[in-house]
């Protein structure tokens, strides 16, 4: 009897067939599941929150050849483009630097720490520029920036064990910080570890109110506060384990949450980075949607947020020679680019060979990073990675090399976007714990060679456990293309499965060339499984086409 079951099943999942639908997702065209199920709208992410192209800038070209930046003769040419580099940030204006092609050597931190500039190469290809850095951040003088993070890692003693490897080290300060290409706001702290480096915020508005989605903030009272002004937005947990911003993040869900939602209730828990259009009586209007309501118990805030702006990093190529991988967090710092404090920024047409991370980023809003292409023999911590990103938007990555978090979005990302990309090497959407909350992985395709015939982790969330769950409320999946082997016989369908943290995410359009299932937990809102979205297939693009038609 059950051979003529086995067969009965092998006949119904021989050939798989894709529904192709030319309707509308009701989650986007239903009015009843639209107010039921909450779609975030991703629209505002990217250079200008989507409403300008990157640009192609006009301004002061300045030549690094003129600096000693000479390519293919077998020097190490870091002091000289940090001379270049110099020279060309005295010019006033937007300023190009301008890298010849051919082969650079680079042997230390390269900062930009201006506004306005633009470090561009010839491009990716043979006649391109190529910057290859011999040795790792390890043996580069410890960066002050990441003074505190040093601290962090020595008085928690965060170290890497795995038994049966007989690995017990101390985590490396480049296991997700750190550069060789890095932008940063002088003498300015990126990123908060202890306590006791806390300085007072410079507030400019105390905030009582503001309703999820809207623009409007309802102020009690404002201090130097300007329209034009670029500043963040704070809301706090200083209610303890059981504070109600929790529930807000993490609503309707038996899910434990770790200790650093409430350990630390002089830091912020949910930021967004906005720019002020209107100061009208006690309301302010910012250009973003408020991801939460905002309560009396937040003790919201705008506060001075130092950045840099219209900062480019374009048209070259990466080269990391083929390192031996030691352990997960004991990277010694094959980092290619670290992006902090900036808003209104790129990064575009870059090829990125044996990293450890490819791009790191570091409390940043309204960028744009496109066309992006990670590869090599050598086993990646991430590629292409969004840690403190608000509105931020990677597009078109290209990941071509094994990586222990393929595509991540981390610690504090909020309404960033993940489009168009492909994975082609052991495939996982990560969500890494830490607050994060309303990302979208947005029309990817992933090549799947699973090690069982049964399920296959493709939502594995990572992070520690002080920072659980794996992601806040509404975390969306839209248009995600799986494929199997040709000669992958699953026999029955193959589960897509990874995640029992993630609350009330939203799947929508998982297909594969296999027949699949999907599991994810807990209360998430699945629709068109197996099935294609034909007539939106990103939901970024379809969110953005729809708000620029109402801005005409």
């Amino acid at each position: 009897m059950w051979q003529i079951k086995l067969l009965i099943l092998q006949i119904l999942f021989s050939t798989v067939t894709i529904v192709h639908s030319q309707d509308l997702p009701d989650i986007l065209d239903d009015t009843k599941v639209k107010d039921a199920y909450f779609l975030p709208d991703y629209s505002f992410a990217g250079y200008h929150n989507g409403l300008k192209n990157i640009p192609d800038p006009a301004g002061k070209i300045v030549n690094a050849l003129d600096y000693g930046v000479i390519s293919n003769d077998g020097l190490d040419d870091s002091k000289a483009l940090i001379l270049a580099i110099k020279e060309a940030s005295k010019f006033s204006g937007k300023v190009i630097l301008k890298l010849p092609p051919g082969r650079l050597i680079i042997s230390d931190i390269i900062y930009l720490e201006r506004s306005n500039f633009v470090i561009r190469g010839a491009g990716t290809d043979k006649s391109g520029t190529e910057l290859y850095f011999p040795r790792p951040l390890m043996y580069c003088k410890d960066p002050i920036e990441l003074k505190e993070l040093r601290a962090y890692l020595i008085e928690l003693n965060k170290r890497q064990r795995e038994k049966e490897k007989n690995i017990d080290l101390p985590f490396s300060q480049y296991a997700w910080s750190g550069g060789f290409i890095w932008t940063k706001a002088t003498n300015t702290r990126v990123k908060s570890y202890l306590p006791k480096y806390n300085k007072p915020y410079n507030v400019l508005a105390k905030i009582v109110s503001g309703k999820r989605g809207e623009f409007v903030l309802q102020t009690s009272k404002i201090f130097d506060l300007k329209i034009g002004d670029v500043v963040e937005l704070q809301l706090f947990n200083k209610k303890g384990a059981h504070g109600e911003m929790i529930s807000d993040l993490y609503p309707d869900a038996e899910l434990k949450v770790g200790s650093h939602h409430w350990n630390f209730p002089d830091l912020p828990l949910v930021k967004q980075q906005v720019e002020i259009l209107k100061i009208q009586g006690n309301f302010i209007t910012i250009n973003a949607p408020i991801t939460i309501d905002i309560k009396p118990s937040y003790s919201a805030q705008l506060v001075e947020w130092t950045h840099l702006k219209e900062v480019g990093i374009e048209n070259f190529k990466i080269t990391f020679p083929n390192s031996p991988r030691i352990a997960h967090h004991v990277e010694q710092g094959f980092n290619a680019i670290y992006l902090t404090r900036i808003y209104n920024g790129w990064v575009k047409n870059i090829e990125i060979e044996n990293a450890d991370s490819g791009i790191l980023t570091e409390e940043i809003a309204n960028v744009t990073m496109s066309n992006i292409k990670t590869k090599g023999k050598h086993y990646a911590h991430y590629t292409v990675m969004m840690q403190g990103t608000y509105n931020v938007l990677a597009e078109r990555i290209s990941v071509c090399n094994k990586a222990e978090h393929p595509l991540s979005f981390n610690t504090f990302s909020t309404k960033s976007v993940y489009s168009n990309c492909e994975i082609l090497v052991d495939p996982i959407l990560d969500q890494h714990s830490g607050a994060n909350h309303q990302n979208l992985f947005d029309n990817i395709r992933v090549l799947v060679n699973p090690k069982t015939n049964t399920s296959y982790p493709l939502f594995a969330g990572g992070g520690a456990g002080y920072w659980k769950p794996s992601h806040g409320a509404f975390s969306t999946f839209w248009n995600i293309d799986v494929q199997f082997p040709d000669d992958f016989d699953p026999r029955l369908p193959i589960n897509l499965d990874g995640m029992k943290d993630g609350p009330h995410a939203r799947l929508i359009g998982i297909k594969a060339n296999k027949k699949i299932t999907v599991s994810y937990e807990p209360k998430a809102y699945l629709d068109r499984i197996n099935q294609d979205v034909r007539k939106a297939p990103s939901l970024y693009q379809f969110q953005l086409q729809k708000r620029l038609k109402l801005l005409k």
